[in-house]
């Protein structure tokens, strides 16, 4: 039994808990939470998973995995020091390593304590194609992300319009994955991962489009190289509990776990 300590309860952790519900490989042991949102959580888990410890903290003993699911300052917080003790993580929030420095910080953290620490692919597919297409030498990726516009509400892309009008696609943003990331941080990880698979922060073109006529978050990667080309389109339903997010980024992290129990894993 792999013993997991979940860090965040918001929408993709609840999610993840209740598909883990039964696993013969995996137990949540665990839920990590700021403590301001430590009743809320407790309150949660008293329905979705009873017994589960809440904690301000990753546990020092008892865990086998860590799993964050809350964004940059829980990798801050938590993974860099779990990982320095020695614990394997695994990162939903990938968006957060466009901030400078910080996965190198990753990096250096996993190799000090002798661990690992792994990116889920999320919302995205092909990512172990675009990953191994490096090797022979990319020319130019692509990401392009459509969404509903109220995906959009709370970022830049209200600045200047007014979304619930749109009766056409409008293109809000187009530059660099760096770029991107700094403005859309919570529509960022598609394109952060795409990128670090890729060419990296710089070299990926992004191009974030609003549309009235998708009900579903569309994700497009386009490839070439010495390899030769590809194009990918996923057209993901967003998760009930929070829009900007796709549910398959859920199911993610879900394989990613039970890839780590499996005597057999792909």
């Amino acid at each position: 039994m792999l013993r997991v300590a979940l860090i965040g309860c918001g929408a993709i952790g609840s999610s993840v808990i209740e598909l883990l519900k039964g696993d013969a490989g995996l137990a949540v042991v665990a839920v990590v939470t700021p403590a301001e949102g430590v009743a809320a959580a407790q309150a949660a888990l008293q329905k979705l998973a009873p017994g589960v410890q809440v904690c301000t903290g990753v546990p020092e003993s008892g865990v086998d995995l860590v799993v964050e699911t809350a964004g940059h300052a829980a990798i801050e917080e938590h993974v860099l020091p779990a990982l320095r003790r020695g614990t394997p993580c695994v990162v939903a929030s990938v968006g957060a390593l466009s901030a400078p420095g910080l996965a190198e910080k990753l990096e250096i953290a996993a190799i000090t304590g002798g661990t690992q620490v792994q990116l889920i692919a999320g919302a995205i597919g092909a990512i172990d194609a675009l990953a191994a297409a490096r090797i022979g030498g990319l020319d130019s990726v692509r990401y392009t992300g459509r969404k509903p516009p109220r995906a959009w509400k709370g970022t830049p892309a209200e600045q200047g319009r007014d979304l619930d009008a749109l009766t056409a696609e409008c293109v809000i943003f187009e530059g660099s994955a760096r770029e991107a990331a700094a403005l859309y941080p919570k529509n960022a990880n598609v394109a952060a991962t795409v990128s670090l698979a890729g060419l990296g922060l710089d070299r990926t073109l992004v191009r974030l489009i609003a549309d009235p006529t998708v009900a579903e978050n569309v994700h497009t990667v386009e490839a070439e190289g010495a390899f030769g080309s590809f194009e990918l389109s996923m057209r993901n339903k967003p998760l009930a509990a929070n829009p900007k997010t796709s549910a398959l980024t859920v199911y993610s992290a879900v394989r990613a776990l039970r890839n780590r129990a499996a005597a057999l894993a792909i």
